[in-house]
């Protein structure tokens, strides 16, 4: 019997193992599935924890709830990958797994720590990020109480995850502090290592244009070196700064 090992039970991960479950003969195949985590979260949903739009308990599922039947979960981390040996060590009991094929879908996840200053001062505290489940959990808290000041959200470096996602924010947190009736106590500010607002140049122009309407202003070509948490500002490789009175960060991924 053959041998398709999947690390990452993710989104990707997931749905590689429910179409190959269907496409591959059970008699034939053996399908693996990896990952350190029992819980499934809808990292899309995370952008809409901070404005009440969705909660925790709406964006987290048990992994197994979506792994189809005849498919093989094993919860552990990965110790080792051994390509020219078709071999996988994991960590729980020292597991190896031999493979015919192998998928790795184990994704990107944030590294805020490798900005210097970021986790440390006001972590949680007036400098967020809701590219995970308990900084999105964290801003939400945080923009229920907020009377306003000035909202820096910056982009640390490319690529990320869901390149449109720190636009999307910046328009849902217009609407929101609108609907609160504080918009007019809001600076919002958008500061990314980009030339314009986004990747592409005609989407680019046509988002320019819509931060300018709503008025956000566009810091472009910002590479954030450090945080300053005693300034509270926001530092640039060429040594502008950008200060802030709550900072949203999207981490180097």
């Amino acid at each position: 019997m053959k041998t398709l090992l999947i690390l990452g039970a993710g989104t990707g991960g997931t749905m590689v193992a429910n179409k190959m479950a269907h496409e591959l003969d059970p008699h034939e195949w053996r399908i693996v599935i990896v990952d350190q985590d029992e819980t499934h979260y809808y990292q899309p949903g995370f952008l809409f924890i901070p404005f009440n739009i969705y909660s925790k308990q709406d964006v987290i599922k048990p992994r197994r709830d979506f792994i189809p039947p005849g498919v093989e979960f094993i919860l552990s981390e990965i110790e080792l990958i051994e390509p020219n040996e078709n071999r996988v060590t994991l960590r729980r009991e020292n597991q190896v797994i031999h493979y015919d094929y192998l998928v790795i879908a184990t994704g990107s996840h944030i590294h805020p720590k490798e900005t210097d200053g970021m986790i440390e001062d006001g972590w949680y505290e007036n400098k967020f990020d809701f590219y995970s489940v308990d900084g999105a959990v964290a801003l939400s808290n945080f923009l229920k109480f907020w009377k306003g000041g000035r909202m820096v959200v910056n982009i640390t470096e490319m690529p990320i995850k869901c390149p449109v996602a720190p636009l999307e924010f910046l328009f849902l947190a217009d609407w929101f502090f609108h609907e609160r009736g504080i918009r007019n106590d809001v600076e919002i500010v958008f500061a990314t290592p980009l030339d314009g607002a986004f990747t592409k140049p005609i989407a680019s122009s046509v988002l320019g244009d819509m931060l300018e309407k709503k008025n956000i202003l566009l810091e472009p070509e910002f590479f954030v070196g450090s945080v300053d948490n005693d300034k509270q500002v926001i530092q640039s490789f060429d040594e502008r700064e950008i200060p802030y009175d709550l900072l949203v960060t999207i981490p180097t991924n």
